[in-house]
């Protein structure tokens, strides 16, 4: 990066209403805080949690990148505890079920990103649920991933305030279609709206006004904000890419420092707002490397995905000035993010559900300078398959991987050196854990959450591609060519669904979200974004429809011109599997139905 481009980054992330808000910029914006509200509010600490976007543990100036300049996360790392040795899932979906149910995964069926594996079960109790019951308000702004329809949306799992996006993030193929991360479409609760702005800028901007209103009525908050950014695609405004062109990852680092700049607003309202001291600040990533993971990995091996550290280990900081942590420091002990609901409950001094089974521990007395007993993690997920010993076991400084590989990360973090013929007593030890956690997490692998269909609650609910079972379908790139995916299926796969209620159902089977207003044979043109594009969707010629529920198949013709194909069937109540697909003019099979809206009569 150039000595230009630095300064002209510094200046944006330090000065001024562009960058950090100065507290005279803060008021301006946000206008005086009162007193008396603020003693009410500080009756019990409230609970900010940041979660970035395929943020690596590398991808931080204060981790030692090489390229970044991160002032404002520099800052918040310089006056928190940090947790050196902290784990996620190598994926989006299952450390946000882990972060949301103190769960591991495989416990709590949110095991990928897509293929009807990425809902939490129905009943487990949450972290905005624990909140919500302790007398806090509870709002999310940002990304969820675990869940489009009801019982599974935000606001059915404790959020009172949800302003959200369906899926993966902007362009997801359950995303509302031809999103942008300029002036996006996001749900605020279940109305759509469209916003003006960016979109990492937009959930800061409404969850600081949430917050403020939180503080002026005296109550106690737990505030989430999941940004989508740094993830794919790398949109960002030309003024960011401009600061690393010369980098390698001018978008991606651009991205990290339009977040940077968003930790320096937050941080700067804090404190106009008093705020800051009794708030518990918690921000980590959710995986590992990703755009960055060839510039820098902080010496780690591998990155998303991969059951290596560069996969899973993250940053993790939390700050809470009133709070009796102590000093700023590096607590290099094994922690995960199961931890952060047992832990948030013994700072606040909340209640944990009975009915919750809790995965993580409590890290108070860590926290506050104490010790943790020992314990083994086990970090697993879906990639594409659930199987025995795909898996990552972490026992202090050892690491034991897929079963056989052991590293000890104090000598060799970047885990070149298989140390296993060596130790045999570490690794019989390790796998024995493992052995007893998979006994206990394998005969509810294949059980999955069903989408509920027929209630009262969603009159109408959008199956997609994402949900199908066990083919991978998610991105907007493959709903514009869902015959050249690596997982390609001339039928697509099958639904599971929960009908609530028995009764005669609509169910229209799609090519093309509704939205789009394509016809079923239509090609989608080209989308071309502020900062990016998407490739347009090739033509399939469909002339019919096949919709299979449980043993008994359906057929219809499309008619020409169409936008889907409409079926009126008897759905009894209960779980069943629902399957939808198009044919050609000669009876061959062509794709999936990418999209199914389902109505009760």
């Amino acid at each position: 990066m150039t000595t230009a481009s630095r300064r002209t980054f510094l200046k944006m992330a330090g000065a001024g209403c562009a960058g950090a808000l100065l507290p005279s910029c803060a008021t301006r914006l946000f206008g005086p805080g009162s007193g008396a509200s603020a003693a009410r509010a500080a009756r019990k600490p409230n609970v900010i949690v940041i979660l970035s976007d395929d943020q690596g543990y590398g991808d931080l100036s204060c981790h030692g990148n090489p390229v970044l300049r991160t002032p404002n996360f520099d800052r918040l790392h310089a006056e928190s505890i940090r947790l050196t040795d902290f784990h996620v899932a190598p994926m989006c979906s299952p450390t946000r079920g882990q972060l949301m149910t103190g769960m591991d995964a495989l416990h709590n069926a949110a095991t990928a990103t897509c293929m009807g594996r990425h809902i939490p079960r129905e009943g487990i109790p949450t972290l905005a649920g624990m909140f919500r019951d302790g007398g806090y308000r509870t709002g999310i702004f940002g990304k969820w991933h675990l869940g489009n329809s009801y019982p599974f949306r935000p606001m059915d799992r404790g959020f009172e305030e949800a302003v959200y996006f369906n899926g993966f993030g902007l362009v997801s193929a359950d995303d509302y279609w031809c999103n942008d991360y300029f002036n996006p479409w996001y749900l605020h609760g279940t109305e759509r709206i469209r916003g003006k702005g960016y979109c990492d800028d937009l959930w800061f901007d409404m969850a600081m006004r949430w917050m403020r209103q939180r503080r002026a009525d005296g109550e106690p908050f737990f505030c989430y904000i999941p940004t989508n950014v740094p993830h794919f695609p790398f949109w960002v405004a030309d003024e960011y890419r401009a600061i690393y062109k010369d980098s390698g990852a001018d978008a991606f680092f651009g991205m990290i420092a339009n977040l940077d700049r968003n930790i320096g607003r937050l941080d700067a309202f804090m404190r106009e707002t008093g705020l800051r001291d009794n708030t518990i600040l918690v921000f980590m990533s959710d995986n590992g490397a990703t755009g960055g993971l060839k510039i820098y990995n902080a010496d780690m091996k591998g990155g998303k995905c991969s059951y290596y550290d560069g996969g899973h280990r993250v940053p993790c900081f939390i700050r809470w000035p009133e709070g009796r942590l102590g000093a700023p420091r590096d607590v290099a002990t094994p922690t995960q993010v199961q931890d952060i609901m047992p832990t948030l409950a013994g700072l606040c001094r909340l209640e944990t559900p009975s009915t919750a089974r809790l995965d993580g521990a409590d890290l108070t007395g860590l926290l506050r300078g104490g010790t943790l007993a020992d314990r083994k993690l086990v970090v697993q997920y879906c990639q594409f398959d659930t199987v025995k010993d795909r898996a990552a076991v972490i026992w202090n400084n050892w690491r034991l991987v897929f079963g056989k590989e052991l590293y000890d990360i104090n000598k060799d973090p970047g885990q070149t050196d298989d140390v296993s013929a060596r130790h045999p007593d570490i690794v019989e030890a390790m796998r024995a854990h493992y052995d007893a956690w998979w006994a206990g997490a394998a005969p509810a692998i294949n059980d999955l959450v069903p989408v509920h269909i027929g209630s009262d609650a969603e009159p109408e609910t959008v199956l997609t591609c994402c949900e199908w079972q066990d083919v991978r379908s998610d991105g907007a790139e493959s709903v514009r060519d869902p015959v050249g995916g690596r997982n390609y299926s001339p039928t697509g796969a099958q639904w599971n669904v929960f009908a609530e209620q028995g009764g005669t159902y609509t169910i229209e089977l799609r090519r093309w979200p509704r939205e789009s207003g394509l016809a079923l044979d239509a090609a989608a043109p080209e989308f071309r974004g502020v900062a990016g594009s998407i490739k347009a969707g090739a033509a399939l010629p469909i002339a019919s429809a096949c919709l299979r529920i449980g043993a008994r198949t359906h057929t219809a013709q499309a008619a020409p011109g169409a936008d889907s194909v409409a079926f009126t069937v008897p759905i009894p109540a209960g779980k069943r599997t629902m399957h939808g697909w198009f044919r050609d003019a000669h009876g061959r099979n062509l794709c999936g139905a990418l999209f199914a809206h389902v109505r009760r009569a």
